[in-house]
């Protein structure tokens, strides 16, 4: 599979992802919230020129690279597809887990990642709102996770389509039937988990790190339970007036609000 190859299906996904997340959120909204969409737009315009430019499809690149060179633990084994798949979107997902755990920790991680929780309306759109400092930052750990686990380059494709569905998701503005968001939130984040995680209050702010799984926070203590029926006052501790685009992007370079 080439690079561009894997851009379209990428960016199929991703658009896939986008359409059912709306859907969702205007067939079962949670609350009367519009989302912060001019903001976090632009931010994902810079976003997606900047990753072009520097990484495109890095990930594609550095599985065939580890294949080819027989580097990584799944390459070592010789693991067939069924089993590789599976353990790359597990592994991959323990380190986005951790990656997203050390950004709220860290204080010079949390300068960025703050920008993310700057939205005030917990929207689909808050998905796009990342400040390329933090992509930059990421990009060198979740390509030595691919070369490290070995990830081949269908396990690096279904898990992008995988993190992008969930992504769009859990950040939806979406109110869930009961009995269905109990029986999810076993396995995955649900909109009502990640809603706590971008709550004013900080017990509430650090906890749900999760991506995919709820099984990373379950295990290592950072799982705190919530449903559609809790409301849930998000947005940066803080930080009272909503951010521009321009103001989004030079938050970290001005100040550090309490996130920790």
């Amino acid at each position: 599979m080439t690079e561009v190859e894997f851009q379209i299906i990428k960016g199929v996904g991703f658009v896939l992802a986008l359409m059912l997340a709306i859907g969702l959120q205007w067939l079962r909204p949670h609350t009367a919230v519009a989302g912060s969409w001019r903001v976090n737009a632009s931010l994902w315009a810079a976003n997606a020129a900047f990753v072009g430019v520097v990484c495109g499809a890095c990930a594609c690149t550095v599985s065939r690279w580890a294949g080819a060179e027989g580097i990584g633990l799944l390459n070592l084994g010789g693991a067939s597809p069924w089993l590789a798949i599976p353990v790359s979107i597990l592994g991959l997902d323990l380190v986005s887990y951790a990656w997203h755990r050390a950004n709220h920790v860290v204080p010079f991680l949390w300068r960025f990642h703050q920008v993310h929780h700057s939205d005030p309306d917990f929207t689909a759109s808050t998905s796009l709102r990342l400040h390329p400092g933090e992509i930059l930052l990421s990009l060198p750990l979740r390509l030595i996770a691919v070369a490290g686990i070995g990830v081949p380059i269908v396990g690096v494709i279904v898990f992008e389509v995988c993190f992008a569905f969930q992504n769009w998701f859990e950040h939806g503005n979406i109110d869930l039937p009961a009995r269905f968001e109990r029986q999810w939130a076993w396995l995955f984040v649900t909109p009502a988990l990640h809603r706590r995680h971008h709550s004013r209050r900080h017990a509430e702010l650090n906890s749900n790190y999760g991506t995919i799984f709820t099984l990373w926070d379950r295990r290592l203590g950072t799982f705190g339970p919530s449903s559609s029926s809790v409301s849930v006052r998000t947005g940066l501790p803080g930080a009272e007036q909503a951010l521009g685009p321009a103001a989004a992007l030079t938050l970290p370079f001005r100040t550090r609000l309490r996130g920790e």
